[in-house]
């Protein structure tokens, strides 16, 4: 295990770009473990987290093992706000290392993403997606769909990734900020992930079918 990265709890004053911006710029140079990521956000700062998590896959890059532990995270981030309990993560998601070096320039490059998601985001817009207990469970079950499809075996497939991790973006800013829009354009991503991979599993059944009847015809 890799000593804890030197970081600092992120400055609340801070847009939430330049919060992850720092968090990213002080990430050690060979490895790191969500169990020390997670030290340094605590449970109050889960959904900046979640930010952060989704950013790799919000540009063309892959990284072998890194949806399946990060998609766990965010599952079990979505988990906790449900029942309205800390975070608990399995020891062997906690203290998987994770190589640094390559996430550093993913995770830079997919700040763009908030940035641009910062300068159309409004705090309290269209509270009736927001407010109330029965928005809150409706809210948190689509996070949770969310990190399920992030973690469906499409990952070869362009854009299967990056569906639903739009969708958790939008998702966490739409919480931080209390803003409706937000919150209502992540569930129209989540619509349009689970039309995507419809359409995928459809064509490839298609695919099969047609070659079956090639080889028996």
């Amino acid at each position: 295990m890799t000593d804890a990265p030197h970081t600092e709890a992120p400055d609340p004053a801070a847009s939430l770009g330049q919060q992850l911006a720092d968090i990213i710029e002080r990430l050690p140079p060979d490895a790191l473990s969500l169990g020390e990521l997670l030290d340094v956000f605590s449970d109050e700062g889960l959904l900046l987290l979640t930010i952060l998590l989704t950013l790799v896959f919000l540009i063309p890059v892959s990284i072998p093992g890194v949806s399946t532990v990060f998609g766990a995270a965010i599952l079990l981030v979505g988990v906790s706000r449900l029942i309205n309990r800390p975070l608990w993560l399995p020891q062997r998601v906690k203290h998987k290392a994770l190589p640094a070096a390559r996430l550093r320039p993913g995770l830079t490059a997919g700040l763009i993403w908030v940035r641009r998601m910062e300068k159309i985001s409004r705090p309290h817009r269209l509270r009736l997606f927001v407010d109330g207990p029965g928005q809150g469970v409706i809210n948190n079950l689509a996070f949770i769909l969310a990190a399920l499809l992030l973690m469906a075996p499409f990952g070869f497939v362009p854009f299967s990734n990056t569906l639903p991790a739009l969708a958790l973006l939008l998702y966490a800013i739409g919480f931080i900020q209390r803003d409706g829009g937000a919150i209502l354009l992540g569930h129209l991503a989540n619509i349009g992930t689970i039309v995507y991979f419809s359409v995928l599993i459809g064509g490839g059944g298609v695919a099969v079918r047609e070659l079956f009847q090639r080889l028996t015809g």
